[in-house]
């Protein structure tokens, strides 16, 4: 598969949101909406991206105890998401009981089956910060070990750093998929990204979606940014 381009809808409310996306959906097939956005909006700006035929990828990071999550991911599948995720943090046990409620709901309904990511490493963290915490293991290997749990628990595959694409391809195998934010054109600020990498690596490298925001929301033109980070992926 082409690596696909998810454009983050990383803005305060509705009216901006629906400015981007009827601005972007003409080249723009996936849009992503963050906790900003979603506890602004609520539902209703799920339903807006539905409107222009596109899909949504739901970044909520679910992660709590197994069945509220699970609660979580059935509402989120009857809203029509295309993608979502939980923090792979949350362990197995609730990583298990999500895709056990998933499976039953679309076994009842027939309705598509979603793509269901875990979140092991934010790309704002380094390895310092995950000492901090008490996280003892290196960035890569606390990302392998919580990628292993999310494809144990039949998870779709995870978010990661580009900088892990190549590791978590060559472990996981490439049927397993990979979400990277954290992308940034050449000539683009790192804003409070740590681990960042351009278009072009994270497409050659073997990442199945890319995720980007500031980079096309913020620009002067942005439907010509897009067009850009497309046609770099298109190259790569």
């Amino acid at each position: 598969m082409k690596t696909q381009l998810i454009v983050a809808l990383d803005v305060p409310d509705l009216k901006q949101a629906e400015d981007l996306v009827k601005e972007l959906s003409p080249v723009v097939k996936y849009f992503k909406i963050g906790m900003q956005l979603f506890t602004a909006c609520g539902p209703n700006v799920v339903r807006m991206v539905r409107k222009y035929n596109s899909d949504v990828f739901l970044d909520l990071k679910f992660h709590d105890i197994p069945n509220t999550v699970a609660q979580a991911a059935l509402s989120s599948l009857r809203l029509g998401v295309s993608m979502f995720n939980v923090h792979a943090l949350g362990g197995d046990v609730m990583l298990a009981t999500v895709i056990q409620a998933i499976n039953k709901e679309i076994e009842q309904t027939k309705q598509p089956s979603p793509i269901v990511l875990g979140v092991t490493v934010l790309t704002s963290m380094d390895r310092q910060q995950l000492n901090r915490v008490g996280v003892i293991r290196s960035v890569k290997n606390e990302v392998v070990g919580l990628a292993g749990l999310c494809k144990k628990a039949g998870l779709s595959g995870v978010v990661c750093s580009g900088k892990e694409i190549k590791l978590l391809r060559r472990v996981m195998g490439k049927d397993f998929i990979l979400v990277v934010p954290g992308i940034r054109p050449l000539e683009a600020k790192a804003d409070d990204q740590k681990r960042i990498v351009t278009p072009t690596q994270a497409a050659e490298w073997g990442a199945d979606y890319i995720v980007v925001g500031r980079p096309i929301t913020q620009a002067t033109n942005r439907i010509q940014a897009a067009k850009e980070i497309l046609s770099d992926l298109n190259k790569a």
